[in-house]
C-alpha cells in the first residue's frame, strides 16, 4: 500500500505548542486517515495514501491541526516514494555511519525567491567547516560532524532566510520514517 509521511514543525517544544501523539493519531483518524503511525513526539506521521497530493494533503492537515490545537503546524508531506529519493540522494554517504552527525531539512518548496538563493550561494562554506550542507530539490542535507546544536551553520539555515517553511530531521529519523512506510 502506498503511504505518505507528514512532518511536522514547531510542536512540542514549547509550553503552548503542544501536540501529543495520542491526539495526532485521533485526529487523524477522525480525519479518515487509515494506516496511521505516530513516529516520535517531534511530528512524524506516517499513513496510507488518501489519493491526494502531498501539497494538498499537507493543507488539509494544516487547516485541521490549527482548528483543533488554536495554533498553526505547518506540515511538510512527502509520499514513500519521494521520501526514498531523498534517502537515495544523500550527498555524505560516508556520513551514514555515523547518523546523528547527518540531517535532512525538508522544505516546503523549493527556494525560488532570488535574495533566499543568493544568501545561500553567498555563505562561505569554508567558516563553517567542517560543516557541510547541499541543497537538492526541496531538501537540504547537512553534514554536522560537531553536531546540530552546535552548528553555526545550521542556524543559517533557517525559514526566513530560505523563504521557505522548513522543518529538519535527523538521518535515523529519516530512514526509519522509510521503514515504517514500506511496512
Amino acid at each position: 500500500m502506498a503511504s505518505q509521511v507528514a512532518l511536522l514543525r514547531g510542536i512540542n517544544v514549547g509550553s503552548g505548542r503542544k501536540f501529543p501523539m495520542a491526539r495526532q493519531r485521533a485526529l487523524m483518524a477522525e480525519l479518515g486517515f487509515e494506516g496511521v503511525t505516530v513516529h516520535l513526539q517531534s511530528g512524524n506521521i506516517v499513513f496510507a495514501d488518501p489519493g491526494d497530493p502531498p501539497e494538498r494533503t499537507a493543507r488539509t492537515l494544516e487547516d485541521a491541526f490549527a482548528a483543533d490545537l488554536g495554533f498553526s503546524v505547518p506540515v511538510m508531506v512527502r509520499t514513500r516514494d519521494e521520501l526514498a529519493a531523498v534517502v537515495a540522494a544523500n550527498p555524505y554517504p560516508a556520513a551514514v555511519a555515523e547518523p546523528k552527525t547527518l540531517h535532512v531539512v525538508f522544505l516546503s518548496d523549493v527556494p525560488t525567491d532570488t535574495s533566499a538563493l543568493d544568501a545561500l550561494n553567498a555563505l562561505n562554506t569554508a567558516a563553517y567547516a567542517p560543516d557541510e550542507f547541499r541543497l537538492v530539490g526541496r531538501e537540504i542535507y547537512l553534514h554536522l560532524p560537531g553536531g546540530l546544536g552546535r552548528s553555526k551553520l545550521a542556524a543559517k539555515l533557517t525559514n526566513p532566510r530560505l523563504g521557505v517553511t522548513a522543518t529538519a530531521r535527523n538521518w535515523n529519523t529519516v530512514t526509519k520514517l522509510l521503514a515504517l512506510a514500506d511496512a
